[in-house]
């Protein structure tokens, strides 16, 4: 969302800091302390000293929570205008969710705010389409803001136009200055207005805040209004999308802005409010940037090390009045000649772990061409490019051994499906592309349940048969998908687990609960999260009732080239748990 404030700068960045922090505590995160500022403060109206350095750093708030902040001048020659940025980073299933939050005040003044939304992938080989929900922090900072899309108000929710009103909706509509969609509803004839506007028209605009302005016109405003816009009528339930510099006396330009009719909307709402957001979602994402947005600089986050030096050298200049001197600047040098050279070393770590993935698919390319093979040489073969991609893999400590890379004495499944726990964690070095980080006791433990072991036993083993399969294909970018979707698109001659019992990941009471997070962040290796710890939301279910064991996982076959199984045992804790 890309709207304007009449807010001053730093009113608009604290009013941000502000929201941001009360929903990092709602979420159970850490509230991070005060903005990184550079000695000298700000002058009266917000504004970084001239020739502030620009000030970056990075903290983590909570397991796989890192909020990057900086701010300084926007690029440009003059210099005029400034900046503050906030980029956060969330866990999410099978990927990573970034909220980026961007202040921008050119040199005449205006002051931009642009929310960013997207989720980062780390599942399968190949990605699936999503569409990403609409933060919260639109819906409580639009109000908050006073923002504007030009010469309109953008609120969180729709807003009924009265007769009296049409003018200034036409208006509207027809200033050049407006950016946003502009979504007009009509009221069928035979409904009341508020059961309407209550029943259908707020949920149907519930992915529009700040992506759309969004009105509802009563009986009388809709003769007017229709009258008025002969070539851009809606009327009788429907729902129009006026999108900017519309042509009031154009004939043509009335197929420009497209119509969602009340059929459609009353057949399926929650399908019709993802089509009703589809084109200002697409508009948002390709229209460019106003000057000041385009001005700010791209993040660049140093070191650690140079994090802890520039916090220590504010600290120690916190009352110096003349701080951009020679000294400064040959420190500014020397932290951009930094961070090149750390940009390097992970660009040359990006390109080692894609060597290492692409010779474990040539390996199997190799298998592939060989189906003359029996099948113990396929599994020979892939053993050893799994052990060749685990070489540099680290056991977490505490953690239970690092099965695929040791040698299988019996393919997987060629001596029947195990009956105890005890048999099956003894045998879980047949899945090659498989490694169990978690604690066998749990799983042990399950042996001692006399409710249904075997069967527990033996559909874990399919479930663990699947993934190995589903991993085969993910590291080839073949698998079409995450593992749920292969469960539900199994292909031909592959082990079939049910769909119904392959979870993507928890649900969002779970994950927003600190103690119950806490258990699903089970043991990966350093090369996966730097924490040795990872969010494992994505699980199967493995039994049923109240003790319902569970086996979770993380799907890092696009990364490492492997699944990280880091639980198999009765039920972790939630709400319909003791």
């Amino acid at each position: 969302m890309t709207v304007t404030t009449a807010l001053p700068h730093a009113e608009a960045v604290a009013l941000a800091d502000e929201q941001l922090a009360s929903w990092l505590k709602q979420e159970g995160c850490e509230e991070p302390p005060p903005a990184l500022r550079a000695p000298g403060g700000q002058d009266s109206d917000g504004r970084p000293p001239t020739g502030t350095p620009l000030a970056a750093e990075r903290l983590r708030l909570g397991d796989r929570v890192l909020l990057d902040r900086d701010h300084g001048p926007l690029r440009g020659p003059s210099g005029a205008g400034r900046y503050d940025r906030r980029r956060l980073r969330t866990p999410a299933p099978h990927g990573t969710r970034q909220l980026t939050l961007t202040v921008a005040t050119g040199a005449e003044g205006c002051t931009w705010f642009r929310l960013e939304a997207e989720t980062h992938s780390t599942g399968s080989g190949v990605r699936t389409p999503c569409r990403v929900p609409v933060p919260e922090l639109a819906r409580t900072l639009l109000p908050l803001l006073d923002a504007t899309d030009g010469p309109a108000a953008v609120h969180p929710a729709p807003r009924v136009i009265t007769a009296d009103e049409v003018d200034g909706l036409i208006d509207e509509l027809c200033d050049p200055e407006r950016r946003l969609p502009t979504v007009v509803a009509s009221v069928p004839v035979n409904l009341p207005l508020d059961h309407w506007v209550e029943d259908v028209v707020r949920p149907l605009c519930q992915q529009l805040p700040g992506l759309a302005t969004a009105y509802v016109l009563d009986p009388g405003a809709r003769t007017g209004f229709n009258v008025a816009l002969e070539y851009h009528t809606v009327y009788g339930g429907a729902v129009r999308t006026y999108l900017p510099e519309v042509d009031p006396a154009s004939r043509q330009d009335g197929v420009r802005h497209p119509v969602l009719a009340r059929g459609r909307i009353e057949q399926d709402l929650r399908r019709a409010a993802g089509l009703l957001a589809r084109e200002p979602r697409r508009l948002a994402a390709d229209q460019p940037s106003p000057p000041p947005l385009a001005a700010v600089p791209v993040l660049r986050v140093p070191s650690p090390q140079l994090r802890s030096a520039a916090r220590q050298s504010m600290a120690a200049s916190a009352d110096a009045t003349a701080y951009v001197t020679a000294d400064t600047a040959a420190d500014t040098a020397a932290e951009l000649a930094a961070l090149a050279r750390e940009e390097q070393q992970d660009r040359a770590e990006q390109q080692a772990r894609a060597d290492e993935l692409e010779r474990v698919r040539h390996t199997l390319r190799l298998e592939r061409r060989d189906r003359g093979q029996p099948r113990d040489g396929h599994e020979g073969r892939l053993r050893t490019g799994a052990r060749g991609l685990t070489g540099r893999h680290c056991t977490t400590p505490g953690a239970g051994p690092a099965v695929g890379r040791r040698p299988s004495a019996q393919p997987a499944g060629r001596i029947g499906k195990p009956e105890t726990f005890t048999e099956l964690m003894a045998r879980l070095g047949e899945f090659p592309l498989l490694t169990f980080t978690g604690d066998q006791k749990s799983a042990l433990a399950l042996d001692g349940l006399q409710c249904a072991g075997a069967g527990w036993a033996r559909l874990a083993w399919d479930g663990l048969t699947a993934l190995q399969e589903y991993a085969e294909a993910a590291v080839r970018g073949a698998a079409g998908g995450d593992f749920k979707q292969w469960c539900e698109h199994t292909p031909d001659g592959c082990h079939r687990f049910p769909p119904r019992k392959a979870v993507r990941g928890e649900s969002r009471t779970v994950f927003s609960h600190t103690k119950w997070k806490r258990e699903r962040m089970l043991p990966v290796p350093e090369c996966v999260d730097a924490s040795r710890r990872a969010f494992m939301g994505a699980h199967l279910r493995i039994g049923g009732g109240r003790t319902a064991p569970r086996l979770h996982y993380l799907d890092d076959c696009s990364g490492s080239g492997r699944i990280y199984v880091g639980y198999i045992g009765l039920h972790l804790t939630n709400t319909r748990t003791n």
